[in-house]
């Protein structure tokens, strides 16, 4: 059974930047594909952004596309987000995710989640 547990949440000012960690455990993750979801409060959770198994390519939201960078580290079992410029409007919890197979944008496709870690950016 795997697991996969972010950190790196917090409260930044508009402009700021954060990384965010996703440490998956109890199984290889090296062969699925990793995403990144966010839930404001009061909204459906959407996409961010998603990294094939080899890291070789990756898929962006257009509201995040430009500011935000994921990576995977196959070796350490974790894959980061790199957050810059950030707005007020990127606040929400932020998840991880992971599925076999190709990198898909729909929540519905991945079958591993985080717990979440909370991103306030305040204006």
């Amino acid at each position: 059974q795997g697991q996969l547990v972010e950190s790196g949440g917090g409260l930044v000012q508009a402009g700021g930047s954060l990384r965010l960690s996703c440490a998956a455990s109890g199984r290889t993750f090296s062969r699925y594909a990793m995403g990144w979801f966010r839930q404001a409060p009061g909204k459906e959770r959407e996409f961010v952004a998603a990294i094939s198994w080899s890291g070789g390519s990756t898929l962006y939201a257009d509201s995040v596309k430009g500011r935000f960078t994921i990576s995977k580290d196959n070796a350490k079992n974790t894959v980061y987000l790199q957050m810059n410029s950030l707005k007020p409007e990127d606040t929400a919890v932020y998840y991880c995710a992971a599925k076999i197979g190709v990198l898909r944008v729909s929540e519905y496709e991945y079958n591993y989640w985080g717990q979440g870690t909370q991103v306030t950016v305040s204006s």
